[in-house]
């Protein structure tokens, strides 16, 4: 696939799939539905509070439905939410009213890649979490330079892990998982319980598809573009990085103290039905998020966090 194809594509595919009408609501309900979610969002929040020396303004690129927006406005910082979605922004404006923190959060629509309106050293922190930056392939890396650029003492972001990833095309069912109520109703979630049996037997594993992936790093393209321009709105064509390749580009921006993690390594190993029982359980979800917490921040299972590898590093 063509790298300037794909470049023509990048922000109108990631545009159509976001700014479907629908987006805002179910976004805003993940962590009530699944348990991946649960376990990233807590890890990056974690993260978030204990990194808040020193910092009153934060830009949040791809910021969504608020989730990190209002928890730093909660926070006292002044949270410049940035998104390519208006019903994602919608959300976030309604979520905010209700927290109380309007007066703190400045809403702005528009794409990562064009950073331009922003000088150098323009906030104090700039965080980007579940992957936009993967999003838009093949800018990734100037997005990731531009975010550097307008950050002033900190950034924190997470992109699609490509060892994460790896194991996702070899188990059509990896979603099944993280279902924290399988009588959810959620079309997402009532997809996949129907189409759990299907997924098995229609299943085959592709050596090929894996290799590439493992290759270049780009899941997506062509088949992508084309139901784009049938008029659908496909998932995004996504860029997933290597630890060691998203730690040198950071240190290539000037960051520095640069530290990694894996958000979902250690559940990613546990059936569902122990996760669901933990996960009901109000102490046994603490302790259990603690431990993941732990496990997850270690540099050695970092490439392994279940979708995302997580960066945080001064500057």
């Amino acid at each position: 696939m063509n790298k300037n194809n794909i470049k023509d594509y990048s922000r109108k595919i990631s545009e159509r799939m976001w700014n479907l009408p629908d987006k805002g609501e179910l976004e805003s309900h993940r962590e009530e539905t699944f348990m991946d979610d649960i376990i990233q969002k807590s890890h990056i929040e974690r993260t978030l509070l204990e990194n808040l020396e020193g910092i009153d303004t934060v830009f949040d690129a791809g910021a969504g439905c608020g989730r990190f927006s209002i928890l730093l406005a909660k926070q006292g910082c002044h949270v410049t939410h940035f998104d390519i979605s208006q019903p994602m922004i919608d959300k976030a404006k309604e979520l905010a009213e209700r927290a109380g923190v309007m007066d703190r959060i400045t809403f702005v629509k528009g794409a990562l890649e064009d950073l331009s309106e922003y000088p150098n050293r323009s906030f104090d922190m700039v965080i980007s979490f579940d992957a936009p930056i993967s999003y838009t392939y093949p800018n990734q890396e100037h997005v990731i330079g531009e975010l550097v650029r307008i950050a002033k003492k900190r950034m924190i972001i997470s992109v699609t892990s490509r060892l994460g990833s790896l194991p996702l095309l070899a188990n059509p069912i990896q979603k099944n998982q993280f279902l924290l109520n399988e009588h959810s109703e959620d079309p997402f979630v009532q997809w996949c319980v129907s189409n759990r049996q299907n997924a098995i037997d229609t299943f085959h594993f592709n050596k090929s598809n894996i290799e590439q992936l493992m290759a270049d790093g780009v899941m997506g393209g062509e088949y992508e573009i084309a139901e784009y321009e049938k008029g659908g709105a496909p998932w995004c064509i996504t860029y997933a990085f290597m630890p060691n390749e998203l730690e040198g580009l950071l240190r290539s921006f000037g960051m520095k103290n640069i530290k990694m993690a894996g958000p979902g390594a250690y559940a990613r190993t546990i059936p569902h039905e122990i996760l669901v029982k933990i996960m009901n359980d109000s102490k046994q979800r603490s302790d259990f998020l603690d431990v993941c917490y732990k496990f997850d921040s270690n540099p050695y299972v970092c490439g392994m966090g279940k979708d995302n590898l997580l960066a945080k590093g001064d500057l």
